[in-house]
């Protein structure tokens, strides 16, 4: 069968599971489709964590990111795993034990203030949609490229399917059908991953193959043998960093404190019975993301070496298929500049002949190593599965802020759960359609739409959220200040140095050296400063906020203990 055939086969297999279980789980509460009903185990929300987290950057993009940053793209792998230990470790406890539906009822309460929560509201719709735009772009690659409609036709298609889980059953049906599209999506992942090392290094252990010799007899080392093809077409060492230190630190950071500050990740932690299932959840969460991240290096490694082995200095005419392919959805494209009829694949631009979108390099990978068909469509279905099981999250998020902070706790204190229940399932209809316009007119390529989220994040909710936990003299004023400029010095750089806007710039004009990437790091530190220096100036919050955030530290029974 070819492999279109086998798409529509396996991806229809998977999207009928997962309306299957929305039909089966349709929320009937609004903690249903707030929290799950608070009901979920600590191993399926382990799974479900994963795959909310694990997005079409990780799938697509992170190991297309390495494949051609190279040792630079380590960044990714050591921001986003870490970032998960911080939030894991330092705050998912402590918000479930305060056991509100998402972040800005945490912020609101712990701040008293409905302008905090309003500000709040605003930071999580701003990050969740930036995060969602690249979640569309990826469901649009994968169709146009694999079931080979156009991009529009694809995102249509995708949102129609995130609307049945998303809208009919909330955070009920989103977690139960994202343990569905974890198991596809990691099955989707590792097979080609073992196939290609067992090609290439006769390993069947991808982390292994990725640090062994090649399988041709020559007792050369993969890497070495990477680094010799890089070298030879002017490109830096694979194995060789390019970036500045400041910068590699300050995106690590962003990406860090980024991932402890997504709101669509921290009420995964509001789904479970108890605070210890809350810590249990996050270990069986890292567990199953640590899976695809320490895989997704060699994965990188296979992909770029078998790209150029394929294309470089090689007759256009006689490209295997899946270049043609590529070339149809404009993702790859060849200028055939000296006039030969070969491809120059090289560093210098004015030579080079070949431009790749690196959001293709994991979907086209096992079709450059002449894997299977099914095994090719498992890799269409899996990249489907990250970026849905994501972009249904963030939607969540999106329908609870506008439902539940503002109309029920803010506009219309009175309503009904029913009408509170018909808000969010507006609110998340609105959240679907923008989200697929922005996938349908992409604002860039996955990961770096993805990175800038992070940076939003951490601007905006990090500071608050960890001074809320650990500072009782922490004050409204204090948060609100660091909200807004956190997230506007963020939004400025981003639009200045990403998008050009405010007279642009480039690499040379970046503050400190940093990239629009890492500057969430930067804008992370002036909301922690000016949080602080204004609660410092302002009235110390009500007694009984000061009483609940030592409640909050403290574990169930301490008191007991420590009176006996």
């Amino acid at each position: 069968m070819t492999v279109q055939t086998w798409t529509f086969i396996i991806v229809g297999l998977t999207f009928a599971l997962y309306i299957g279980i929305a039909i089966w789980s349709r929320a009937g509460s609004t903690k249903d489709f707030y929290v799950a009903g608070g009901g979920v185990s600590p191993l399926a929300n382990g799974m479900a964590t994963a795959a909310d987290w694990m997005s079409a950057a990780s799938f697509i993009s992170m190991a297309g990111l390495i494949s051609f940053m190279g040792y630079d793209g380590a960044v990714f792998l050591m921001g986003w795993t870490g970032g998960y230990v911080l939030l894991a470790l330092l705050l998912a406890p402590y918000l479930r034990k305060f056991g509100k539906f998402t972040v800005p009822d945490f912020i609101g309460d712990r701040y008293y203030s409905n302008v905090a929560r309003t500000v709040a509201v605003i930071c999580a719709i701003i990050v969740s949609f930036t995060y969602v735009a690249g979640q569309m772009r990826g469901v649009g690659l994968v169709f146009s490229r694999f079931l080979e409609v156009d991009i529009t036709t694809g995102v249509v298609i995708g949102m129609t399917i995130v609307f049945f889980y998303a809208v009919l059953g909330g955070m009920k049906g989103i977690t139960y059908t994202q343990v569905a599209q974890y198991c596809v999506l990691i099955f989707a992942f590792m097979v080609p991953a073992i196939f290609i090392s067992i090609q290439m290094t006769g390993n069947p252990i991808p982390q292994v193959g990725f640090g062994g010799t090649l399988s041709d007899g020559s007792g050369i080392y993969l890497l070495d043998k990477l680094d010799g093809l890089h070298t030879e077409l002017g490109f830096a060492e694979y194995t060789s960093g390019t970036k500045s230190m400041v910068d590699v630190f300050a995106i690590t950071l962003a990406l860090m404190v980024g991932t402890a500050g997504l709101p669509h990740v921290i009420v995964r932690f509001f789904t479970v019975p108890k605070v210890k299932d809350a810590r249990k959840s996050a270990g069986y969460a890292l567990i199953f993301i640590a899976i695809l991240y320490t895989t997704a290096p060699a994965i990188a490694a296979f992909a770029r070496t078998n790209l150029i082995d394929t294309v470089s200095n090689k007759e256009y005419t006689l490209m295997p298929e899946w270049f043609k392919k590529w070339e149809d959805t404009g993702l790859l494209t060849f200028e055939d500049k000296n006039q030969d009829g070969k491809i120059q694949y090289v560093a210098d631009t004015k030579a080079n002949e070949l431009t790749i979108d690196r959001d293709i390099m994991v979907l086209a990978n096992p079709e450059i190593a002449q894997l299977p068909n099914w095994v090719i469509a498992l890799v269409a279905a899996g990249g489907l599965a990250a970026a849905l099981s994501t972009a249904a999250g963030l939607l969540l998020v999106i329908s609870t802020s506008i439902a539940h902070d503002l109309i029920k706790k803010q506009i219309n204190p009175n309503i009904s759960e029913r009408g509170e229940l018909i808000w969010a399932r507006m609110a998340a209809i609105f959240a679907v359609i923008v989200a697929g316009l922005a996938g349908i007119y992409p604002p860039g390529f996955v990961a770096a739409v993805v990175a800038l989220a992070f940076g939003l994040a951490a601007a905006s909710f990090f500071p608050a959220i960890i001074l809320g936990i650990f500072s009782k003299r922490m004050n409204k004023e204090g948060a609100v200040a660091g909200m807004v400029v956190g997230i506007s010095l963020m939004l400025f750089y981003m639009l200045k140095f990403k998008l050009g806007y405010f007279g642009g710039g480039g690499k040379e004009d970046w503050w400190f050296g940093i990239s629009p990437e890492g500057f969430g790091a930067i804008a992370m530190l002036v909301n922690f400063i000016v949080s602080i220096i204004v609660s410092r100036f302002t009235p110390a919050p009500p007694k009984d906020v000061q009483e609940l955030v030592e409640n909050i530290r403290i574990p169930r029974g301490a008191g007991a203990a420590i009176e006996h």
